[in-house]
């Protein structure tokens, strides 16, 4: 996804001149002119600065916004038992910062719980559901996407049973501290996936997003978006002018764009164009990107895959 116009980066100089305070990130550091996180002060300039309060997601896919509107665009998604810290809560929305990933905005105040729980699993398949009882033909409750952190009170032969309640198939699910040995075959099952600008689900999801969620998967810690995935992901290989010589799990950005390759030729990335997630050679993306005014900016290679777990059904 493609950073907000004019965001300031982290450790831009402010504009007050020598000695000032740093301009952070807005979309990483929780301040604004009237209100900011307790740590930040004297990194910042804020009129107030508060201790955020611990809540947890109990909502399937919650949109993160930048502003407290509805009709906002997303900023990204959080899902079911991620923590956040709030900061302010006002006419029924919270201001927070997402524990994962760092990401500030605002969300609806009765989609978090004061309730928060460690998790003890957490959901490896592409989705599956929550039910009342352990029973696949019960009506289910929600569905939980790839990643939803869960704490179970019990485990059975074929279900657990979640300590806030409902059951998931014990199939779906795995250890909290498992990974997936491979992120390049998380981003293909996302395949014909709809496009969805700040999306992080198999519901619609949007090309950072599907790198986020394929690397976490795998056991690597992933920013949001492809500016800040740009910066902090992997090692700068140099950008063949033949385009070869390439590997499976290389990430290949565009400004505001990226993409993860397949092997030496294919690329698996959520884009405008399909409106979904798609395969294409690599030189077929960037000639039609090229027509757009872009080129690859970098291509940056991720280390070892984490240690493996059992393939996600």
């Amino acid at each position: 996804m493609c950073p907000p116009p004019n965001t300031p980066r982290i450790g831009a100089n402010d504009d007050a001149g020598a000695g000032a305070p740093l301009q952070l990130d807005p979309r990483l550091h929780v301040y604004r002119d009237d209100l900011a996180a307790a740590e930040l002060k004297g990194r910042v300039r804020s009129q107030r600065f508060v201790v955020g309060e611990a809540r947890q997601v109990v909502q399937s896919a919650l949109p993160l916004r930048g502003i407290p509107d509805s009709k906002a665009s997303y900023a990204t998604e959080l899902i079911f038992g991620e923590r956040v810290m709030v900061y302010e809560t006002r006419e029924g929305w919270a201001w927070v910062q997402s524990q994962r990933d760092r990401y500030v905005g605002y969300v609806p105040t009765a989609a978090l719980s004061r309730t928060v729980v460690a998790p003890t699993h957490k959901v490896r398949a592409l989705g599956t559901f929550l039910y009342p009882a352990p029973d696949i033909k019960t009506a289910p409750l929600m569905h939980l996407s790839i990643g939803s952190e869960l704490a179970m009170a019990e485990t059975g032969e074929s279900f657990s049973r979640l300590i806030k309640g409902g059951y998931v198939v014990n199939r779906h699910i795995v250890e909290i501290d498992r990974h997936h040995r491979d992120y390049v075959e998380i981003a293909e099952r996302f395949i014909g996936t709809p496009y969805l600008w700040g999306g992080r689900t198999r519901l619609g999801i949007d090309c950072s997003g599907l790198v986020q969620v394929s690397l976490e998967a795998a056991g690597f810690a992933a920013p949001r978006d492809s500016d800040m995935q740009q910066s902090a992901l992997g090692d700068p290989i140099a950008v063949p002018s033949d385009l070869e010589g390439l590997r499976r799990g290389d990430l290949v950005f565009w400004k505001g764009h990226v993409g993860l390759m397949v092997d030496g030729l294919m690329l698996v990335h959520a884009n405008a164009h399909h409106m979904a997630v798609a395969v294409e050679t690599l030189p077929e993306a960037v000639g039609r990107i090229a027509r757009s005014g872009s080129s690859i900016v970098t291509i940056r290679r991720m280390p070892a895959l984490a240690a493996p777990m059992p393939p996600t059904v």
